[in-house]
């Protein structure tokens, strides 16, 4: 593995990529704080789970592709699993590399990753397929580098979302703010169903064997202001059209973002938010 730090400089400049990965790394660039300030903790919901659909345990070497600001990685570490680590945004790398000194963190980006072959005996994507402009094409990816046997496991959002996922969004349309002509959706033949029959059919054309997906619904705890903080300060497509009407378009979001937070707030000030998303695993 020690070739993996040179053939990324190659990968980057390889690689292909279409408007919306070019979007995506201008919406992230330098955001790795401000995610692990915010929706770091919600997106860690699914951790557990996720390493349990990929049968990581002791000793197994184990790839967490998306690997933010080290969550899914510190959890695999911990009961003894050799862990590398990939990640787009050089902020998200470095930060899985103080967190989570026993692994092996990369700056790398979907489709094409810079392993070998057969590589992992597992590898896990927690939210990253909603990241990336040609979502079968990087599972086909993850497929190449697991041994034949091996287990990929990866979570999306589920879409329609529910109420907790559409809160911030929701407000900013009743501000009247829209999304920016910049700011492209998947080309019409790169995208999928977000449900569990759409994403178990990519899994499917990817090639893994005995492709299972599963929904799963929660309540997110958190406090208003953070809530909002994480699209104000432009994380994801929601911050990109929070942002899109200047500092008036803002307050006009926040605004309607406060009435609309009573349908979530509890007694103690805090917002209960129903998420749902897809789990989704298969064997190479």
């Amino acid at each position: 593995m020690t070739e993996a730090t040179e053939a990324t400089e190659a990968t980057e400049a390889t690689a292909p990529t279409t408007p919306f990965d070019h979007a995506e790394r201008r919406i992230w660039s330098g955001k790795a704080e401000a995610y692990a300030d915010t929706y770091a903790r919600l997106c860690a919901h699914l951790v557990p789970a996720l390493l349990d659909a990929a049968e990581v345990g002791p000793g197994t070497r184990v790839l967490d592709v998306g690997c933010g600001s080290g969550t899914v990685s510190a959890a695999a570490v911990a009961p003894g699993a050799s862990v590398y680590a990939t990640d787009a945004e050089p902020g998200m790398v470095a930060a899985t590399r103080r967190a989570v000194p026993g692994a092996t963190a990369h700056i790398a980006r979907l489709p094409e990753l810079p392993y070998a072959t057969d590589t992992f005996d597992a590898v896990v994507g927690n939210f990253v397929l909603n990241h990336v402009g040609r979502p079968l094409a990087a599972l086909a990816e993850l497929r190449r580098i697991t041994r034949p046997g091996g287990r990929i496991a990866v979570t999306i959002w589920r879409s329609p979302g529910a109420p907790g996922q559409t809160l911030i969004g929701r407000a900013a349309q009743a501000a009247g703010l829209t999304r920016p002509t910049w700011l492209p959706t998947l080309a019409p033949e790169d995208d999928f169903p977000r449900t569990k029959e759409g994403l178990a059919a990519l899994l499917d054309a990817a090639g893994l064997l005995g492709a299972e997906c599963s929904e799963v619904a929660w309540e997110h705890r958190c406090d208003p202001d953070t809530w909002w903080a994480g699209a104000e300060r432009g994380i994801g497509a929601i911050g990109q059209v929070l942002n899109s009407g200047g500092a008036e378009g803002m307050a006009a979001a926040r605004r309607a973002y406060d009435e609309m937070c009573a349908e979530f707030r509890t007694r103690d000030g805090l917002l209960v938010l129903p998420h749902r998303a897809l789990l989704a695993a298969g064997a190479a």
